[in-house]
């Protein structure tokens, strides 16, 4: 018998060069081997306990009889994660929400370097080793400002100097 050739183009002759192959995996014709089948069996048993949490939610005990029975060894079940918890740290202050205090507490308008001083000194907040945390805490105070507005914590009063609203 002779086979009929047919005129193929472009995508049609890259399709048919393209043949997939078979996984022995789901071929059930083929002849598998004892330890094939013991690997088999494993998963089955695997994917019906995974099914059977699935529905149930609880971990069910596994029977001791039934596992003997069988002859093979099943892991042990494994235990649940738990999240730790860690104790309560007290909240760090902002440099913003220390420099407001501070503006509140003197209540006279103060340069940058002044209330990095003084939030050190009554312990609200101490800079991690920047080496200019005034300039940082300048550009802040002003950011604050310009994007709230009238709702800020801060007003500037003169150039570099900065009051409690």
């Amino acid at each position: 018998m002779t086979a009929k050739r047919t005129k193929t183009t472009g995508a049609n002759k890259a399709k048919s060069a393209k043949v997939k192959p078979k996984l022995a995996v789901f071929e059930t014709d083929s002849v598998t081997t004892p330890k094939q089948q013991a690997v088999r069996e494993a998963a089955a048993k695997k994917l019906a306990r995974l099914e059977a949490l699935d529905a149930s939610g609880p971990t069910p005990e596994p029977s001791k009889a039934g596992s003997e029975a069988d002859g093979a060894k099943e892991a042990a079940p494994a235990p649940t994660a738990r999240k730790k918890t860690r104790a309560a740290k007290p909240e760090r202050m902002s440099a913003l929400d220390a420099a407001a205090k501070v503006l509140q507490e003197a209540g006279e308008p103060m340069n940058a370097r002044e209330m990095i001083e003084e939030m050190s000194a009554k312990g609200y907040w101490t800079s991690p080793g920047g080496k200019t945390p005034q300039a940082t805490l300048y550009s802040a105070i002003a950011r604050e400002i310009a994007t709230k507005g009238k709702e800020s914590r801060f007003e500037k009063s003169s150039k570099g100097h900065f009051a409690a609203t």
